[in-house]
């Protein structure tokens, strides 16, 4: 017992000893003597507060390794994407080209308008897609097909949807296939302006593969004279996989600038 109490005597002693001591600093001036609080927050004040960059250490060491891992790939992603050729490129518009070019950063599709003789005439062009020529692969083999036909090399097509009004009366409504060298009509619908439960229900006539071939013709030289032609269509493929290129770019730092938070 009586060494128990010299001992917190001596500590006390100690400790009074040094509050004084660190009481002569500006910093401390505030401090109780001699109340062990004191001490601590004296103690604290001085040696105990972490150095600005090794708090920003411990919370850069709380993110998951996962996401520092997805985070080197993405800056990788980034760094090739600005090394391509597609990215920064100002495409030239052709003389003749017809149509006014509306293109929103961020969105997956560019639209054009143009007016022709009284009529609105709007195409939505969509990203461009590979086609391969080769079948699925749920579709059986024909080796007599196989034969016959030679390999189709790959190429790439731009979808388009062409919509052609004449003031607040009904639309045609073309889904197209542009390729380097043809454009194809998939369907061909007449629209009415107004939405209603029937035309949901509307009849939209036969296929358009379906359609007497003469006719079929017809509709195609309809839509070139209105500016679907291969000026048009050529000049749209490589705009379209510049503008992939910079969509992708954007989608890469918002995607990076998301998982850094």
């Amino acid at each position: 017992m009586a060494f128990s109490a010299a001992f917190r005597r001596a500590t006390y002693a100690a400790a009074r000893f040094t509050v004084r001591s660190l009481s002569s600093s500006p910093h401390t001036r505030l401090l109780t003597v001699g109340h062990p609080l004191s001490l601590r927050n004296a103690i604290s004040e001085r040696i105990a507060l972490p150095h600005p960059r090794a708090a920003f250490f411990s919370s850069n060491a709380m993110k998951p390794t996962s996401d520092v891992n997805l985070l080197r790939v993405i800056d990788s992603e980034i760094k090739c994407a600005k090394e391509s050729e597609d990215h920064d490129r100002v495409e030239e518009i052709p003389v003749g080209f017809p149509f006014e070019i509306q293109d929103d950063k961020g969105m997956n599709t560019v639209t054009l308008k143009r007016n022709y003789h009284g009529e609105s005439v709007e195409v939505i062009v969509s990203m461009p897609s590979l086609v391969t020529g080769e079948e699925p692969d749920n579709q059986p083999d024909n080796d007599e097909e196989d034969d016959d036909q030679e390999e189709r090399p790959s190429q790439s097509s731009i979808p388009l949807t062409v919509i052609v009004s004449k003031g607040k009366g009904p639309s045609l409504e073309f889904s197209c296939a542009a390729y380097p060298d043809e454009v194809t009509i998939d369907s061909m619908s007449v629209r009415e302006n107004k939405e209603s439960d029937d035309e949901m229900l509307a009849y939209e006539g036969p296929d358009f593969n379906d359609l007497d071939e003469n006719l079929q013709k017809a509709f195609h030289k309809y839509l070139e004279i209105r500016g679907i032609s291969p000026l048009t269509t050529n000049f749209l493929h490589e705009y379209m996989i510049n503008k992939d290129g910079r969509e992708y770019l954007l989608w890469l730092n918002n995607l990076k600038q998301f998982i850094q938070k």
